[in-house]
Formats: structure tokens, C-alpha cells, sequence
């Protein structure tokens, strides 16, 4: 299974889905994983949690929420007849389109916030079916099968300068509300995110961290499975590839420092398990890095 999703962003000038519906018995499968450029996610209809970095957050019908470059996450969607999970996504590499909002400093200064800045919270709530937003995403679906190759750059600039100049009052005055003092209710397994980013380079012993935790390792693994959606095995190889995946892009360090850094001691182990994930090793990846750049 694959933690890092390599989506191309740099052959694909823009992702984008509006309204995409999972309902009924058709199961919405999320993992932890973290992939290349922005994503922002509008949720039209679904019940559920978003788990993003350490911290939990719940997902509802009327809230957008911002996922950053390499943030690892995981959305666990409660599927029932009743209540189908339908959203619309922008997946963008903001490096492409950076210049495009160079005419507009406040735009390109909040621009710039949302993939770079620490964000005070991912998301925003009780947004409604936002009508600015909603014919936005629209026009672009209805006009994305008659366009050519050689117009998606300019569509798709056009679209998130809009989209941005729309999203920018929304965000700030999210950010206002969340330094006036508003509380968030803590997810249960958040306690166990906060250890595991502490030692998720150590060995892996449940009985040593339910001891740290004061839980057994039974409720441990019952409690974040149930949480979660995933395995505190899987979540701990979806981190380590992440890290991986950061220092392969951004140090010089050799294939065997990484593996050690990420605590595989055994270097061919690493890169097997790194293209198990991957579908490709680490050398191959850290090429392929370098030669987008």
C-alpha cells in the first residue's frame, strides 16, 4: 500500500473532482498516507473523522479543510444508506502556479501562508453549501471536457485565483474565531499519535508503551484501530516513509543514514519495505526528485 502518493503533479497541472459520491455498501477505504502539493477537500454530504498530523477533527457536511504538502493523514467516513460521503477536491503543486499571483501581494501572501505557514487549524466549519464556492467548483466541471491541453495552465490559474480570492475572508475570519479562545474536543487516540511521533523510530513495543499510556496492549490496539480505522503497526510505516520521503528530497544523506534516521538499521530491509510502499527505491526516487526540481 502506498503512504506517499506520488500523484504527478508536476505532468498534471491540477486535480479536480466535484461532488464525487460513496454511499451505501460501497466502502470508503481511507489510510494514513501524505502525498505531494495541496489538497483542499469540501465535504457536501458525510459523517465521520479527519485525523491530520496528531490531532483528530470531525467531518460533517459544510466544512473545508486544507491538507498540506507531505502532511500525513486519514479520513474515516462512517458509511450508511442514509448518509453518503460526497465531496469535491483541488489538488494542485502550489510551485507551478505561484507566479500567476504575483500581481496581487495579498493574494500571493496568503497564497503562500496556506502551503507554507503553520496553520492554527486545518479546517473550517459550518461553511453551508457555499454559493461563491459551489459556482466556482461547477464552472470549472463544466467547462474541464471541453478544454485542450494547451489551456489547462491558464483555466486552472484562473480558477484558483478566484477560488482564492473567495477562500481568503472565509480562512481569516476562521483564524480570528480560533485565537478568540475556541475549543476543540480532544480524539481519544490523539494521546497515542502524540507517543508514537515521539518513538515512532524506536522498536515498536506495545507492552512498553501501554506502560507509558497506563492502557494494555489490547486496548491500545483496539482503542486506535477503532479510532483510526488503522493499525498502530501501519500508521507507524506510513510515518516512517513519510520521514523518508522528506530527507530523500530535501538532505543529501546515503540510503543507509535515512534507514537508520527512520529506524530501520538494515538497509536492504529499508528498501525493500520503501518500494513495497513506493513502488519504487529510494535512489530511484530521490532521481526522480531531482530532475522535477
Amino acid at each position: 500500500m502506498t503512504y506517499i502518493q506520488n500523484i504527478g503533479l508536476n505532468e498534471i497541472p491540477l486535480y479536480f473532482t466535484y461532488r464525487r459520491k460513496s454511499e451505501g455498501n460501497e466502502q470508503y477505504q481511507g489510510t494514513f498516507h501524505a502525498h505531494q502539493g495541496i489538497e483542499i477537500l469540501f465535504v457536501h454530504e458525510g459523517k465521520g473523522t479527519l485525523i491530520i498530523g496528531q490531532k483528530s477533527y470531525e467531518l460533517r457536511a459544510g466544512m473545508i479543510c486544507v491538507f498540506q504538502p507531505f502532511l500525513l493523514h486519514h479520513i474515516q467516513v462512517e458509511m450508511n444508506p442514509s448518509t453518503p460521503f460526497v465531496r469535491s477536491i483541488v489538488h494542485f503543486e502550489p510551485s507551478l502556479y505561484e507566479t500567476y499571483f504575483e500581481k496581487w501581494p495579498s493574494l500571493l501572501a496568503f497564497f503562500k501562508h496556506i502551503h507554507t505557514s503553520k496553520l492554527p487549524s486545518p479546517c473550517i466549519y459550518d461553511l453551508g453549501e457555499s454559493q461563491q464556492l459551489l459556482s466556482l467548483f461547477q464552472s470549472l466541471e463544466e467547462r474541464l471536457p471541453s478544454l485542450s491541453k494547451n489551456d489547462y495552465f491558464e483555466e486552472f490559474s484562473l480558477f484558483l485565483i478566484a477560488f482564492f480570492r473567495a477562500f481568503k475572508p472565509l480562512w481569516e475570519r476562521n483564524e480570528v474565531q480560533l485565537s478568540t479562545g475556541t475549543t476543540r474536543k480532544p480524539h481519544q487516540a490523539e494521546r497515542i499519535l502524540g507517543w508514537l511521533e515521539e518513538h515512532y523510530t524506536e522498536p515498536l513495543r506495545l507492552e512498553h508503551m501501554g506502560s507509558e499510556l497506563h492502557l494494555s496492549p489490547y486496548h491500545l490496539s483496539h482503542l486506535f484501530k477503532e479510532c483510526t480505522g488503522s493499525s498502530i503497526s501501519d500508521y507507524v510505516t506510513a510515518r516512517r516513509m513519510q520521514q523518508a520521503v522528506m530527507l530523500l528530497s530535501s538532505t543529501d544523506q546515503s540510503t543507509a543514514q535515512i534507514g537508520e534516521n527512520i529506524g530501520i538499521t538494515n538497509c536492504s530491509y529499508f528498501c525493500k519495505m520503501f518500494k513495497k510502499q513506493m513502488g519504487i527505491t529510494p535512489h530511484q526516487y530521490r532521481k526522480q526528485w531531482q530532475k522535477k526540481r
